[in-house]
């Protein structure tokens, strides 16, 4: 039952005007203010914890309205501290409903068993962090079918179901029952919570693969930029070795050339070596320098196969080799000397 001091509370700053009270209320309608009477009214008797008083409420849009409101802790564990704003165009608009948080710290401080009460960021019904709450009563509010009383227990009932807090609520996804046990109502509540935590799977789940898929384009654009220079690479290589080709095109075809006018030549055993020329004296060096090479090597050659035979000792077989190695030595520096001073050789024709 609502206590003689909150009727008279509202007894006085509905039944006086604005011009002679100093409360100076935003309700001007004496009808309106008969339905907001008898609604605060139901509401004390029914709930008789909460408080009435009024003030000054700032909407969105900057505007400043004098209107009632109550305050009180639903009766929940933990409680839920609430404030219900009745609009200045009540009962055609829905009251502005709060979960005061400062409220909610100070009575956890004072209670040691809980910890200091948090609006949760997932709730589906409760803002955060400013408390504004909604639910699908006050979004389907209709005057005369609705109130503030049925609006009290559809929140108590929501919430106790469904804690605003962090301290009770572990597990978001509540078992609200078999669903033909529960009203029309409490099953359109259960309905837009479950929607509201899907969709913050899903938009959560939507996050983690944009943040894998962002990672996995970082990478394929690596790669991207990593063929791109091997292609890069493969194209200049292209290009060298079509010049070689070209090169080599051109020294083959004075080859066929010299062959085509040389074909029916007839060159003794004799001349064959001076088919080729030095295009300087070092370059008949260098050309003795191989050819004594590639002698000493063939004499070592057919050494270890006269080793293998029997035909020459082992010992003799050392013998020669040392002496051809250091002939060999000798050739092939001076071959080292030449190379550095002389030009490429050239077909002599």
């Amino acid at each position: 039952m609502a206590s003689p001091t909150a009727i008279q509370f509202i007894e006085l700053v509905l039944s006086n005007t604005n011009n002679t009270s100093n409360f100076n209320l935003s309700y001007t309608d004496p009808h309106q203010k008969w339905i907001i009477r008898n609604h605060l009214l139901s509401l004390l008797r029914d709930f008789p914890f909460f408080t009435p008083s009024f003030g000054s409420f700032v909407h969105n849009d900057g505007t400043a309205f004098s209107l009632l409101c109550v305050t009180g802790d639903l009766p929940l564990t933990p409680p839920v501290p609430l404030t219900i704003w009745l609009h200045h165009n009540h009962p055609l608009t829905p009251p502005m409903v709060f979960v005061t948080v400062a409220a909610a710290a100070e009575l956890s401080s004072s209670n040691r068993t809980n910890r200091t009460s948090t609006i949760r960021r997932d709730h589906p019904f409760v803002n955060f962090p400013s408390g504004s709450t909604t639910c699908p009563y006050l979004e389907t509010w209709s005057h005369p079918r609705c109130s503030p009383s049925n609006l009290v227990r559809n929140l108590v009932k929501l919430f106790s179901h469904d804690h605003p807090f962090v301290t009770l609520s572990r597990d978001c996804n509540v078992n609200f029952g078999h669903p033909s046990l529960v009203s029309k109502r409490e099953a359109l509540d259960r309905l837009v919570g479950s929607i509201h935590y899907d969709v913050a799977a899903f938009t959560a789940g939507a996050e983690r693969e944009n943040r894998a898929l962002a990672k996995l384009r970082a990478e394929m654009a690596e790669r991207a930029s990593v063929a791109e220079g091997v292609i890069t690479r493969g194209l200049e290589e292209k290009e060298m070795l079509r010049g070689k080709v070209s090169e080599l095109t051109e020294q083959a075809d004075v080859v066929m050339s010299w062959l085509r006018v040389n074909r029916h030549v007839t060159i003794g055993d004799d001349q064959i070596e001076k088919a080729f020329e030095g295009v300087e004296a070092d370059s008949e060096e260098v050309l003795e320098c191989l050819a004594a090479d590639r002698g000493v090597e063939d004499v070592i050659y057919a050494l270890d196969k006269a080793v293998e035979e029997g035909v020459v000792s082992l010992e003799g077989y050392i013998r020669q080799v040392r002496a051809l190695a250091r002939e060999q030595f000798y050739h092939r520096a001076m071959l080292e000397k030449l190379r550095g001073s002389t030009s490429l050789l050239h077909w002599h024709y």
